[in-house]
């Protein structure tokens, strides 16, 4: 990837003057050194969280009992951080798995890496981008408004929405080449884990939360809307990356 020198930015005014009032968000695209991504609106709501009908008898312990969540709106990523705009944020790429166009997800980041690149977006920016609370990741993989409980993020059938064990071939993939799911999100089932912002229950001072499954996981684990797991903190794996959320108000 070519080392550009000066950071060109769009400059945009906070989220909340972006639209006529915090009741009205739509989708909105930014630019960082000349690579575009795209935030879509997620109108908040309540939903049941965690072990739904819809996950049917793979759901797990730490996945029950579902119970009622309300959350607020929000703008989250189409698409999981790719490794250009990591790129274009830190001047480096430290992924495992690379390819020339930079649009596989970043991964091989630690919890430390991911503050430290969003603080550097959110000067660039001036915005308030942050990693999804799990409630938040769940509510827009499920569909948010639009749900109709599907076991993946926009189907029954994995191999439309995922990159997983069995089509996976051993690699991570180019973002956006399954299908999205009902808010036009891609990737929430599979590719890479990705990191929310709450600390994992288990240890909270050495683990995180992740979601979402990965390349390296069968259709009937982590890939599943509801499935939850938990790393250290320090940790860099090639099958974990990021999503962003941006503060709305």
């Amino acid at each position: 990837m070519k080392i550009i020198r000066a950071i060109v930015v769009t400059v945009l005014l906070c989220v909340c003057t972006m639209f006529n009032s915090c009741n009205t968000i739509s989708d909105h695209e930014f630019e960082v050194n000349g690579v575009k991504f795209k935030m879509i609106a997620v109108e908040g709501g309540s939903f049941m969280m965690g072990a739904t009908p819809g996950q049917g008898d793979d759901a797990r312990e730490n996945e029950k009992p579902a119970h009622k969540v309300t959350v607020d709106d929000f703008l989250i990523g189409e698409i999981e951080v790719t490794q250009q705009l990591w790129f274009a944020v830190m001047g480096s790429n430290p992924s495992h798995f690379k390819n020339k166009d930079g649009n596989y997800p970043v991964e091989n980041v630690s919890w430390y890496d991911v503050q430290e690149f969003i603080k550097k977006l959110n000067e660039i920016t001036g915005q308030q981008f942050r990693l999804p609370f799990e409630a938040e990741w769940e509510y827009a993989a499920r569909g948010g408004k639009k749900s109709t409980d599907k076991k993946y993020a926009g189907s029954d059938n994995v191999d439309e929405v995922a990159w997983y064990r069995n089509n996976a071939n051993g690699t991570t993939h180019a973002v956006a080449t399954k299908k999205a799911n009902e808010l036009g999100i891609y990737d929430m089932s599979g590719n890479v884990f990705e990191m929310v912002q709450d600390l994992s229950s288990v240890n909270p001072k050495m683990m995180y939360t992740v979601r979402g499954g990965a390349i390296t996981n069968p259709a009937s684990a982590y890939p599943r809307v509801s499935s939850r797991c938990a790393f250290d903190i320090k940790s860099k794996m090639f099958s974990i990356g990021i999503r962003l959320v941006l503060v709305v108000c």
